[in-house]
């Protein structure tokens, strides 16, 4: 019996990111596997104002911090939210208002400072466990991560890989997508991503007990539904039109091949579990904001799926 515990898009949170590493332990897992996007979104200044007055806009909430603990505070919940706080005068913020490519540069170093802590939490956790743990950058992760992630001593980057789980299961993985309107790091278009998961696929020795980690859910799965947008990229009625928006070349290579499993994520409300001919389909979703960990347990058995379940923590 393999466990596997499953979890994708902790997009920069540190308090899910922690969660993920000490996961594999709380759930007695063999194998840990982030499935996707580990990086943070944006910067949130924090400017000061003279006088000890810092002016902060987080969440669409002004708050003013009168003092050092409320700094610290203020920053502890940026951090666990995914975020980058970044402390700065009120004359560099209107040079940066201007300089975008300084902004660039701040975001950039803010994030490979986060990941470098992070990758040392997991070399300390992980380092005497037996448990093997996989990341698979996402369509928002910067190429720059990659280098990063092989200085580790304990995670592996599965990207492009087939990946042998145990002795009746191997592993492919690509953290590619189909196009999305915000022009990411990682996307393609369909015949592109049918083309890297071939290449993976051919390699392959037992499909039948294959797990395909594809970051992208299937198009029309249940497991892709998202807020519809409209043409300036704000959502139709307040989010309550979804539609679908997962990938065509994900659910054609499932329905051809039918592995055991499909461990998806991308689309952080299709949390959910669906089924596409005999392959079981996750995604379990993601709450990174709130600093909830969501995942998925699941148990191989000698080629088929013993039990499974999704989890919150």
């Amino acid at each position: 019996m393999t466990r596997i515990f499953f979890a994708t898009d902790v997009h920069g949170s540190e308090k899910c990111w922690k969660k993920f590493i000490n996961a594999g332990k709380f759930y007695k897992a063999d194998i840990s596997i982030l499935g996707g996007d580990l990086t943070g979104k944006a910067v949130i200044p924090i400017v000061n104002e003279g006088n000890n007055i810092y002016k902060v806009n987080f969440l669409e909430q002004e708050f003013t911090l009168k003092s050092k603990e409320e700094i610290d505070e203020m920053v502890y919940k940026i951090v666990n939210s995914g975020y980058y706080p970044y402390i700065v005068s009120r004359e560099e913020l209107k040079e940066l208002s201007v300089n975008q490519d300084k902004v660039n540069k701040i975001f950039e170093q803010l994030m490979i400072e986060r990941l470098e802590n992070w990758l040392k939490f997991a070399d300390e956790k992980l380092r005497n466990s037996k448990i093997k743990a996989y990341v698979c950058p996402g369509n928002d992760d910067p190429f720059i991560i990659d280098e990063l992630i092989k200085k580790s001593e304990v995670i592996e980057n599965a990207e492009g890989k087939v990946v042998e789980i145990d002795s009746y299961h191997e592993m492919i993985s690509t953290g590619w997508t189909n196009a999305t309107p915000w022009k990411t790091f990682r996307e393609c278009s369909e015949e592109e991503l049918k083309k890297k998961i071939e290449e993976m696929i051919q390699k392959v020795n037992n499909l039948k007990n294959c797990i395909f980690n594809l970051h992208a859910p299937p198009y029309a799965s249940g497991l892709d539904e998202a807020p519809q947008l409209d043409e300036n990229l704000k959502p139709i009625y307040g989010g309550q039109v979804l539609t679908p928006v997962g990938s065509k070349a994900v659910k054609e290579a499932i329905e051809k091949y039918q592995p055991l499993l499909g461990l998806h994520g991308h689309i952080h409300e299709g949390k959910g579990i669906s089924r596409i001919g005999r392959t079981l389909c996750v995604n379990p979703g993601s709450s990174y904001e709130e600093g909830t960990l969501l995942g998925a347990v699941i148990d191989l058995d000698k080629g088929k799926i013993a039990r499974y379940m999704l989890t919150t923590g």
